[in-house]
Protein backbone atom coordinates (compact mmCIF):
# COMPACT_ATOMS: atom_id res chain seq x y z
CA UNK A 1 0.00 0.00 0.00
CA UNK A 2 2.98 2.21 0.71
CA UNK A 3 4.33 1.79 -2.50
CA UNK A 4 0.87 2.86 -4.23
CA UNK A 5 0.74 5.65 -2.69
CA UNK A 6 4.22 6.57 -3.68
CA UNK A 7 3.64 5.70 -7.39
CA UNK A 8 0.28 8.03 -7.46
CA UNK A 9 2.47 11.14 -5.61
CA UNK A 10 5.01 10.66 -8.32
CA UNK A 11 2.31 10.87 -10.79
CA UNK A 12 0.71 13.64 -9.77
CA UNK A 13 4.07 16.05 -8.91
CA UNK A 14 5.12 14.72 -12.73
CA UNK A 15 1.98 16.06 -13.93
CA UNK A 16 1.97 19.10 -12.63
CA UNK A 17 5.75 19.47 -14.01
CA UNK A 18 4.92 18.89 -17.18
CA UNK A 19 1.92 21.89 -17.04
CA UNK A 20 3.55 24.36 -15.37
CA UNK A 21 7.57 24.01 -17.38
CA UNK A 22 6.68 22.36 -20.89
CA UNK A 23 4.93 22.68 -23.60
CA UNK A 24 2.67 19.60 -24.11
CA UNK A 25 -0.79 21.07 -23.95
CA UNK A 26 -1.31 23.34 -26.01
CA UNK A 27 -3.76 26.35 -24.63
CA UNK A 28 -6.66 27.46 -26.21
CA UNK A 29 -6.19 30.51 -28.63
CA UNK A 30 -9.17 32.81 -27.69
CA UNK A 31 -10.60 35.47 -30.02
CA UNK A 32 -11.69 39.14 -28.99
CA UNK A 33 -13.53 42.40 -29.93
CA UNK A 34 -11.52 45.32 -31.51
CA UNK A 35 -10.70 47.59 -28.66
CA UNK A 36 -12.65 45.68 -25.76
CA UNK A 37 -12.36 47.86 -23.19
CA UNK A 38 -12.26 44.80 -20.42
CA UNK A 39 -8.92 43.40 -22.31
CA UNK A 40 -7.00 46.81 -22.82
CA UNK A 41 -5.99 47.76 -19.13
CA UNK A 42 -2.22 48.99 -17.74
CA UNK A 43 0.08 46.05 -17.85
CA UNK A 44 2.33 46.88 -14.81
CA UNK A 45 5.38 44.35 -15.83
CA UNK A 46 6.12 40.51 -15.31
CA UNK A 47 5.16 38.71 -12.31
CA UNK A 48 7.82 39.49 -10.96
CA UNK A 49 7.45 43.32 -10.23
CA UNK A 50 3.83 42.13 -8.78
CA UNK A 51 3.32 43.34 -4.83
CA UNK A 52 3.13 39.36 -4.24
CA UNK A 53 6.13 37.73 -6.55
CA UNK A 54 5.90 34.64 -7.26
CA UNK A 55 9.16 33.66 -5.31
CA UNK A 56 7.13 35.47 -1.79
CA UNK A 57 4.33 33.34 -2.82
CA UNK A 58 5.24 29.66 -3.42
CA UNK A 59 7.89 30.02 -0.44
CA UNK A 60 5.13 31.06 1.85
CA UNK A 61 2.94 28.56 -0.21
CA UNK A 62 5.32 25.68 0.79
CA UNK A 63 6.95 26.91 3.36
CA UNK A 64 4.96 27.82 6.40
CA UNK A 65 2.47 25.13 6.11
CA UNK A 66 4.91 22.81 6.25
CA UNK A 67 6.76 24.66 9.65
CA UNK A 68 4.02 25.19 11.38
CA UNK A 69 2.85 21.27 11.14
CA UNK A 70 6.25 20.35 11.94
CA UNK A 71 6.20 22.29 14.86
CA UNK A 72 2.95 21.66 16.67
CA UNK A 73 3.56 17.87 15.82
CA UNK A 74 6.75 17.82 17.57
CA UNK A 75 5.39 19.95 20.58
CA UNK A 76 2.29 17.64 20.99
CA UNK A 77 4.30 14.62 20.81
CA UNK A 78 6.64 16.39 23.32
CA UNK A 79 3.70 16.98 25.74
CA UNK A 80 2.99 13.31 25.23
CA UNK A 81 6.42 12.04 26.26
CA UNK A 82 6.53 13.73 29.52
CA UNK A 83 2.70 12.64 30.60
CA UNK A 84 1.36 9.21 30.99
CA UNK A 85 -0.73 9.11 27.80
CA UNK A 86 3.02 7.82 25.76
CA UNK A 87 2.65 4.49 27.90
CA UNK A 88 -0.27 4.07 26.03
CA UNK A 89 0.76 4.50 22.97
CA UNK A 90 2.75 2.42 20.29
CA UNK A 91 6.33 3.19 20.56
CA UNK A 92 7.41 1.20 16.99
CA UNK A 93 4.46 1.90 14.03
CA UNK A 94 5.14 -0.52 11.05
CA UNK A 95 5.08 0.70 7.58
CA UNK A 96 4.65 -2.59 4.92
CA UNK A 97 7.19 -4.60 5.64
CA UNK A 98 10.74 -2.48 5.46
CA UNK A 99 9.74 0.75 7.41
CA UNK A 100 10.03 1.34 11.33
CA UNK A 101 8.72 4.65 12.30
CA UNK A 102 8.51 6.97 15.42
CA UNK A 103 4.93 8.00 15.54
CA UNK A 104 6.04 12.02 15.52
CA UNK A 105 7.61 10.65 12.26
CA UNK A 106 4.59 8.81 10.94
CA UNK A 107 2.15 11.93 12.21
CA UNK A 108 4.49 14.50 10.45
CA UNK A 109 5.18 12.68 7.16
CA UNK A 110 1.24 11.50 7.39
CA UNK A 111 -0.23 15.62 7.53
CA UNK A 112 2.35 16.54 5.51
CA UNK A 113 2.03 14.14 2.99
CA UNK A 114 -1.53 14.99 2.53
CA UNK A 115 -0.76 18.86 2.04
CA UNK A 116 1.83 18.43 -0.47
CA UNK A 117 -0.51 16.31 -2.30
CA UNK A 118 -3.25 18.46 -2.27
CA UNK A 119 -1.03 21.46 -3.38
CA UNK A 120 -0.16 19.83 -6.44
CA UNK A 121 -3.45 18.80 -7.08
CA UNK A 122 -4.71 22.70 -6.77
CA UNK A 123 -2.62 23.41 -9.29
CA UNK A 124 -3.31 20.64 -11.96
CA UNK A 125 -6.95 22.00 -11.31
CA UNK A 126 -5.95 25.21 -12.11
CA UNK A 127 -3.24 24.48 -15.38
CA UNK A 128 -6.02 22.02 -16.65
CA UNK A 129 -9.01 25.48 -16.67
CA UNK A 130 -5.91 27.94 -18.46
CA UNK A 131 -5.19 25.30 -20.83
CA UNK A 132 -9.19 24.37 -21.66
CA UNK A 133 -10.79 27.98 -21.33
CA UNK A 134 -7.49 30.37 -22.32
CA UNK A 135 -9.93 32.92 -21.01
CA UNK A 136 -7.79 36.47 -21.47
CA UNK A 137 -6.33 38.60 -18.94
CA UNK A 138 -7.26 42.24 -18.81
CA UNK A 139 -4.53 43.89 -19.84
CA UNK A 140 -4.08 41.40 -22.92
CA UNK A 141 -4.09 44.10 -25.79
CA UNK A 142 -2.00 46.13 -23.93
CA UNK A 143 0.96 43.47 -24.41
CA UNK A 144 -0.61 41.91 -27.19
CA UNK A 145 -0.28 44.92 -29.50
CA UNK A 146 -2.29 44.31 -32.10
CA UNK A 147 -2.07 45.65 -35.88
CA UNK A 148 -6.11 47.44 -36.10
CA UNK A 149 -5.06 48.89 -39.79
CA UNK A 150 -4.18 45.56 -41.01
CA UNK A 151 -6.86 43.40 -39.09
CA UNK A 152 -9.34 45.70 -40.64
CA UNK A 153 -10.37 47.39 -36.78
CA UNK A 154 -12.38 49.91 -38.57
CA UNK A 155 -15.70 49.21 -35.79
CA UNK A 156 -15.31 47.93 -32.74
CA UNK A 157 -17.75 44.89 -33.30
CA UNK A 158 -15.52 43.13 -35.21
CA UNK A 159 -14.39 39.90 -33.58
CA UNK A 160 -11.06 38.70 -34.28
CA UNK A 161 -9.91 35.01 -33.68
CA UNK A 162 -7.05 34.72 -36.11
CA UNK A 163 -3.51 33.02 -34.71
CA UNK A 164 -0.55 35.55 -35.31
CA UNK A 165 -2.60 38.98 -34.75
CA UNK A 166 -0.01 39.85 -31.97
CA UNK A 167 3.14 41.71 -32.03
CA UNK A 168 4.02 41.90 -28.25
CA UNK A 169 6.17 39.37 -26.68
CA UNK A 170 5.41 35.71 -26.82
CA UNK A 171 5.80 35.14 -23.05
CA UNK A 172 3.74 38.11 -22.13
CA UNK A 173 1.04 37.35 -24.77
CA UNK A 174 1.15 33.29 -23.69
CA UNK A 175 0.77 34.30 -20.00
CA UNK A 176 -2.05 37.04 -20.64
CA UNK A 177 -3.71 33.93 -22.19
CA UNK A 178 -4.44 32.15 -18.82
CA UNK A 179 -6.43 33.98 -17.06
CA UNK A 180 -9.01 31.69 -15.56
CA UNK A 181 -8.79 30.90 -12.79
CA UNK A 182 -6.31 32.81 -10.77
CA UNK A 183 -3.65 30.08 -9.40
CA UNK A 184 -2.51 32.42 -6.97
CA UNK A 185 -5.48 32.77 -5.21
CA UNK A 186 -6.15 28.84 -5.39
CA UNK A 187 -2.63 28.03 -4.18
CA UNK A 188 -2.83 30.58 -1.43
CA UNK A 189 -6.36 29.67 -0.15
CA UNK A 190 -5.29 26.37 0.02
CA UNK A 191 -2.21 26.73 1.55
CA UNK A 192 -4.14 29.04 4.51
CA UNK A 193 -7.57 26.98 4.66
CA UNK A 194 -5.59 23.52 5.20
CA UNK A 195 -3.52 25.26 7.78
CA UNK A 196 -6.16 26.82 9.37
CA UNK A 197 -8.19 23.45 10.17
CA UNK A 198 -5.09 21.70 10.98
CA UNK A 199 -4.75 24.48 13.99
CA UNK A 200 -8.09 24.19 14.70
CA UNK A 201 -8.91 20.52 14.83
CA UNK A 202 -5.25 19.11 16.13
CA UNK A 203 -4.64 21.84 18.74
CA UNK A 204 -6.29 21.32 21.87
CA UNK A 205 -4.11 22.56 24.55
CA UNK A 206 -5.38 25.01 27.24
CA UNK A 207 -5.63 28.59 26.39
CA UNK A 208 -5.97 28.30 22.78
CA UNK A 209 -9.05 29.19 22.26
CA UNK A 210 -8.14 32.94 21.21
CA UNK A 211 -4.72 31.98 19.49
CA UNK A 212 -6.33 29.32 17.33
CA UNK A 213 -9.00 31.29 15.03
CA UNK A 214 -6.40 34.70 15.48
CA UNK A 215 -3.70 32.56 13.54
CA UNK A 216 -6.38 30.90 11.09
CA UNK A 217 -8.25 33.71 10.61
CA UNK A 218 -4.81 35.39 9.59
CA UNK A 219 -3.71 32.78 6.93
CA UNK A 220 -7.33 33.78 5.34
CA UNK A 221 -7.05 36.76 5.31
CA UNK A 222 -2.92 37.01 3.58
CA UNK A 223 -4.75 34.35 1.00
CA UNK A 224 -7.92 37.25 0.42
CA UNK A 225 -5.42 39.78 0.04
CA UNK A 226 -3.42 37.83 -2.64
CA UNK A 227 -6.49 37.33 -4.77
CA UNK A 228 -7.56 41.13 -4.13
CA UNK A 229 -3.62 42.46 -5.32
CA UNK A 230 -4.44 40.25 -8.41
CA UNK A 231 -7.38 42.49 -9.07
CA UNK A 232 -5.70 45.78 -8.30
CA UNK A 233 -2.84 45.28 -10.78
CA UNK A 234 -5.36 43.69 -13.17
CA UNK A 235 -3.81 40.70 -13.84
CA UNK A 236 -6.93 38.66 -13.06
CA UNK A 237 -10.61 39.36 -13.30
CA UNK A 238 -12.93 39.10 -10.19
CA UNK A 239 -14.13 35.68 -11.49
CA UNK A 240 -10.73 34.47 -12.28
CA UNK A 241 -9.97 35.11 -8.22
CA UNK A 242 -13.56 33.97 -6.84
CA UNK A 243 -13.06 30.57 -9.51
CA UNK A 244 -9.80 30.14 -7.50
CA UNK A 245 -10.78 30.69 -4.38
CA UNK A 246 -13.07 28.36 -4.62
CA UNK A 247 -11.39 25.22 -6.47
CA UNK A 248 -8.56 25.86 -3.83
CA UNK A 249 -11.09 25.50 -0.90
CA UNK A 250 -12.93 23.01 -2.31
CA UNK A 251 -9.59 20.83 -2.72
CA UNK A 252 -8.89 21.74 1.07
CA UNK A 253 -11.86 20.82 2.79
CA UNK A 254 -11.70 17.50 0.58
CA UNK A 255 -8.23 16.39 1.54
CA UNK A 256 -9.35 16.92 5.36
CA UNK A 257 -12.40 15.13 4.88
CA UNK A 258 -11.02 11.98 3.10
CA UNK A 259 -7.69 11.72 4.92
CA UNK A 260 -8.20 13.37 8.35
CA UNK A 261 -11.99 11.71 9.20
CA UNK A 262 -11.67 13.54 12.68
CA UNK A 263 -13.80 16.46 10.86
CA UNK A 264 -16.79 14.57 10.73
CA UNK A 265 -16.03 12.52 13.89
CA UNK A 266 -16.32 15.62 15.89
CA UNK A 267 -19.62 16.41 15.18
CA UNK A 268 -21.03 13.14 14.94
CA UNK A 269 -19.29 12.35 18.55
CA UNK A 270 -20.71 15.16 20.29
CA UNK A 271 -24.16 13.98 19.30
CA UNK A 272 -23.66 10.52 20.10
CA UNK A 273 -22.27 10.83 23.08
CA UNK A 274 -24.84 13.26 24.77
CA UNK A 275 -27.10 11.82 27.41
CA UNK A 276 -30.06 13.50 28.51
CA UNK A 277 -30.25 14.84 32.04
CA UNK A 278 -30.71 12.11 34.39
CA UNK A 279 -34.46 11.43 36.25
CA UNK A 280 -35.35 12.27 39.43
CA UNK A 281 -35.50 9.00 41.58
CA UNK A 282 -39.06 9.79 42.46
CA UNK A 283 -40.83 8.08 45.77
CA UNK A 284 -44.09 6.62 44.90
CA UNK A 285 -46.27 6.04 47.32
CA UNK A 286 -49.61 4.13 47.57
CA UNK A 287 -52.50 3.60 50.35
CA UNK A 288 -53.23 0.73 51.74
CA UNK A 289 -56.54 1.04 52.88
CA UNK A 290 -58.32 -1.52 55.53
CA UNK A 291 -61.60 -1.41 57.97
CA UNK A 292 -59.47 0.30 60.69
CA UNK A 293 -58.25 2.90 57.98
CA UNK A 294 -55.45 3.70 55.42
CA UNK A 295 -51.98 3.39 55.51
CA UNK A 296 -49.52 5.27 53.85
CA UNK A 297 -46.62 3.11 51.76
CA UNK A 298 -43.57 3.67 50.25
CA UNK A 299 -42.79 1.71 46.67
CA UNK A 300 -39.04 1.59 45.27
CA UNK A 301 -39.14 2.52 41.29
CA UNK A 302 -36.60 0.17 40.55
CA UNK A 303 -38.90 -2.70 42.30
CA UNK A 304 -41.77 -1.27 40.66
CA UNK A 305 -39.92 -1.98 36.51
CA UNK A 306 -38.84 -5.23 37.72
CA UNK A 307 -41.81 -6.51 39.23
CA UNK A 308 -44.31 -4.38 37.93
CA UNK A 309 -45.33 -6.86 34.30
CA UNK A 310 -45.70 -5.90 31.15
CA UNK A 311 -47.59 -2.56 31.97
CA UNK A 312 -44.77 -1.56 34.46
CA UNK A 313 -47.42 -1.04 37.26
CA UNK A 314 -47.49 -2.29 40.90
CA UNK A 315 -50.79 -2.19 43.00
CA UNK A 316 -50.39 -2.95 46.67
CA UNK A 317 -53.04 -3.76 49.53
CA UNK A 318 -52.40 -4.73 52.81
CA UNK A 319 -55.89 -5.40 54.08
CA UNK A 320 -58.54 -7.81 53.34
CA UNK A 321 -60.63 -7.78 50.52
CA UNK A 322 -63.25 -5.87 50.27
CA UNK A 323 -67.17 -6.36 49.86
CA UNK A 324 -69.14 -5.76 47.36
CA UNK A 325 -71.03 -2.32 47.98
CA UNK A 326 -68.02 -1.50 50.33
CA UNK A 327 -64.88 1.04 50.11
CA UNK A 328 -62.60 0.09 52.40
CA UNK A 329 -59.24 1.55 50.59
CA UNK A 330 -58.19 2.87 47.36
CA UNK A 331 -55.22 1.68 45.57
CA UNK A 332 -53.14 4.72 44.04
CA UNK A 333 -49.98 4.08 41.74
CA UNK A 334 -47.64 6.90 40.16
CA UNK A 335 -46.36 4.49 37.72
CA UNK A 336 -46.90 6.32 34.56
CA UNK A 337 -47.35 10.34 33.55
Amino acid sequence: MLYFQLVIMAGTVMLAYYFEYTDTFNVHVQGFFCYDNAYTKPYHGPETSSAVPPVILYAVVCGLPLLLITAIESVLFLLQYVSEDLDNREKIIVMGDCCYLNPLVRRTFRFLGVYVFGLFSTDIFVNTGQVVTGNLSPHFLTVCKPNYTALGCMQTARFINQKGVCTGNEDDIMRARKSFPSKEAALSVYAALYTAMYITLTVKAKGTKLAKPVLSLGLICLAFLTGINRVVEYRNHWCDVIAGFIIGGAIAVFMSWCFHPPIMQLVLTSRENYAPPPRRDMTIFTTAGSRGGAELQREDPAERDTTGGESGRQCSYDGPAPHHGQHHGEVHSLTEF
